[in-house]
């Protein structure tokens, strides 16, 4: 059955329009808090946001909808994704909420909502969730309305927990380190932990004001990042996202490390310590063909899923595999995380660095990636893919690519465009073959 609200990743849209508005908000905590009054003990929701100016409007609307169905709100303020995640399990809560649109604009906002095991929903849960967004909700009689307190030491939490995922024996005495925050939900806790750890740590991105969220910094804006690495010497640079779900990473030459490196670096390193479970890890269609050559060398398997973190996920726990995650940065390590977390993700590939004792360019790079060229073709209706023209051009290139390359054709999951990628050792090869589909996907159109 088809989603009427939720996404690949919660509710998310432009701020202040349908759906992401105080009142579909408030609906949500309603909806959600019903759906998880289970039992007769004191039920109870964990609420984070990141930095926009729109979460205070949306976290005070979701307290209103949970306390009026009966259920407790802890506040923790601005928090990375992976700490309410981790917070709603510590803390035996039954629901956890993250107000955030991850790497977008400040315009937009979003709510993630996870389960009392810290997993984000089922697919059942949001489905029913929807019913009840649109049904009826019962109220909490007057005496049972909830309440809402702050917890002060959340973000001490997070940090100690952050860094208990940092083997015992080491340390970053030595290390400069660039952290570049977004101006998002880490920007207390992540450069805390690394000087906690002994770094020397230049901040940039830390300065959040409510509108300046991804704005020029993050993992997806590094330019500022690799500057400043280059300019102040430092070993490596770590860029998050809004939220701190993603991870991308600068070496000391300024060069970005995109995550398929950066699965490949972990990957290795615990294949090495005897702790990669099932002999493999778990990534997206969109990883290059590259990482999967690599890790074949080295006898390690790669799994590979429909885009998006939470398909990442379901397939290691489906497999046992404890490394997963996204080209774009998304790395969950199911060892210390529920979904992805780009702090944790960061100290695994510093305790790498520091036991590898060679800059972060030779260790980071492990692999030539393939020429890649994805291409987006809008169409006005009807099902293109499914025209006998267009399989049939499919079909010939990948006949053509056969043991030389990769396609992966899908439609978009939000927008009317169908997503054309094609990698291989030829480049001219590659840009031709997603030309002819591309032209295929208009005539059909």
């Amino acid at each position: 059955m088809a989603r009427k609200y939720f996404g690949t990743d919660g509710i998310r849209g432009l701020t202040n329009k349908s759906p992401m508005t105080a009142a579909m908000a408030m609906q949500v905590g309603m909806a959600a808090g019903a759906r998880f009054r289970r039992g007769d003990h004191r039920h109870r929701v964990v609420i984070g946001k990141d930095t926009r100016l729109s979460g205070y409007m949306l976290e005070n609307a979701m307290v209103a909808g949970f306390t009026s169905v009966g259920m407790d709100v802890v506040l923790v303020g601005p928090m990375p994704t992976p700490a309410v995640a981790m917070l709603t399990h510590a803390m035996r809560a039954d629901l956890g909420v993250m107000i955030s649109a991850s790497h977008n604009p400040y315009q937009d906002n979003g709510i993630k909502l996870f389960g009392p095991d810290g997993y984000k929903l089922s697919d059942a849960d949001e489905l029913a969730i929807e019913a009840l967004i649109d049904g009826e909700v019962a109220l909490a009689p007057a005496e049972e309305i909830g309440r809402a307190r702050r917890v002060e030491d959340a973000r001490g939490r997070y940090i100690h927990a952050a860094k208990s995922t940092f083997p015992g024996g080491l340390t970053l005495d030595g290390l400069k380190i660039v952290v570049d925050c977004a101006n998002g939900a880490a920007y207390q806790v992540a450069p805390s932990a690394l000087w906690e750890l002994g770094a020397e740590v230049i901040a940039i991105g830390v300065s959040p004001n409510g509108k300046n969220i991804n704005d020029g910094v993050g993992s997806t804006a590094p330019q500022v990042l690799r500057e400043t690495v280059v300019a102040s010497g430092a070993h490596i640079g770590i860029a998050l996202d809004g939220d701190a779900d993603r991870l991308i990473v600068v070496d000391e030459k300024g060069q970005v490390v995109d995550g398929d490196q950066l699965m490949a670096t972990i990957a290795s390193g615990w294949a090495r310590a005897g702790r990669l479970k099932q002999g493999g890890l778990v990534a997206t269609v969109m990883s290059n063909l590259g990482l999967e050559r690599h890790l074949a060398t080295q006898g390690i398997k790669l799994v590979r899923t429909a885009v998006g973190d939470r398909y990442v996920l379901e397939a290691m726990r489906a497999q046992g595999y404890n490394v997963g995650g996204e080209q774009s940065g998304h790395i969950i390590l199911s060892d210390y995380a529920t979904t992805g977390d780009g702090l944790v993700a960061a100290l695994q590939i510093l305790a790498e660095l520091v036991r590898s004792g060679v800059p972060a360019s030779e260790l980071l790079h492990r692999f030539d990636p393939l020429p890649q060229l994805l291409k987006n073709v809008r169409f006005a209706g009807g099902k293109p893919l499914e025209a006998e023209s267009v399989k049939a051009v499919i079909a010939e290139a990948e006949t053509e690519l056969t043991g030389k390359g990769r396609l992966v054709i899908r439609p978009s999951g939000t927008e009317p465009v169908i997503r054309v990628m094609a990698e291989g050792d030829d480049p001219g090869q590659v840009e031709r073959v997603v030309e002819r589909i591309c032209d295929a996907v208009r005539a059909a159109a």
